[in-house]
């Protein structure tokens, strides 16, 4: 009996020192369960590549990277194509070869690839918004789009259009 107490004693200190120690850096056990999870047959890859070939974007073969950088970096997996859908008309209308279908730097920036476009607007969402008090839509659209009035709602609307599980963290 001491033993089951002792190691469930044990177990809760070492998850709750976990959760305890996870302020903006993602933690390490969140970096091995996304790299062991095969993210082709995640039901959301399949909804969001369905989704962004049926509007014929370049960003369709990385669905699987949205969601992957979605939880590692604990967000949303529709936000950061939605706001591809939102400023680039989900990556079809940007800047030569800048892979920026963000708006990222008011569409001056340039990324390697989608998948670095993705990661890069994916953990800045979490650092430099969410961890920042940006904790919905409307907030983020302040620090991310001013000063555009309509910038949340569509953002929001493609979210819905992609799975229409309401927009959580915006009710």
């Amino acid at each position: 009996m001491r033993k089951i107490i002792f190691l469930s004693i044990l177990i809760f200190k070492l998850i709750y020192a976990d959760l305890a120690s996870a302020d903006t850096n993602v933690s390490e056990s969140a970096k091995v369960f996304v790299a062991n999870r095969n993210y082709d047959i995640d039901y959301r890859t399949k909804i969001l590549r369905s989704y962004l070939e049926s509007h014929n974007s370049p960003l369709a073969d990385d669905a699987d990277k949205f969601i992957m950088y979605a939880d590692i970096y604990q967000i949303d997996w529709r936000l950061v194509p939605a706001i591809s859908g939102v400023e680039s008309t989900f990556g079809k209308h940007i800047p030569k070869n800048s892979y920026n279908a963000y708006g990222w730097a008011n569409g001056n920036y340039q990324f390697k690839s989608w998948e670095e476009s993705i990661e890069i607007v994916s953990r800045a969402l979490r650092e430099k918004y969410y961890d920042k008090g940006a904790t919905n839509i409307s907030k983020i659209a302040r620090r991310y789009a001013p000063p555009s009035s309509t910038w949340s709602w569509k953002v929001k609307y493609f979210m819905e259009k992609i799975d229409s599980v309401p927009v959580e963290f915006d009710l």
